[in-house]
């Protein structure tokens, strides 16, 4: 059998078995932003929900337990969310706010250099009725 100059048999397999892995690494990090910023937006709904529930609370207790029974309701499972925290003077007039600060996990990703989790950290904020009762 004859050789012939420039011969490219089998650079098709070379081709493929090189750029394979490097397709799936660029779409496994097309994944890990896309669920980075899904759940920046779903913590930031969160936020916004849980200070609109504290904000109809007569107490800033009950505000407390609203914010946190909101947040904690409207959680999806792929993130785990610490206890909201909330902000400001409880009194007609002034201006509260929910700290939340949640983990998504990218661990099922197994992206090299990626790391298992992030923080993402949401805060909302609502002005209380200046005319009605606070406790």
């Amino acid at each position: 059998m004859q050789q012939r100059v420039g011969d490219e048999r089998g650079s098709m397999a070379v081709e493929v078995i090189v750029l394979v892995p490097i397709l799936l690494l660029m779409l496994m990090l097309i994944v890990a932003f896309g669920r980075y910023v899904s759940a920046q937006g779903d913590a930031q709904a969160i936020a916004r929900d849980a200070v609109r529930a504290a904000t109809l609370e007569r107490t800033s207790a009950d505000a407390l337990d609203a914010a946190r029974q909101v947040a904690e309701a409207s959680a999806p499972s792929s993130m785990t969310c610490r206890p909201a925290e909330l902000s400001g003077t409880f009194q007609a007039g002034e201006v509260i706010g929910v700290d939340l600060t949640c983990t998504v996990s990218f661990a099922d990703l197994t992206v090299p250099g990626l790391p298992g989790s992030t923080t993402i950290t949401a805060t909302s904020s609502a002005p209380l009725d200046e005319y009605r009762r606070s406790g």
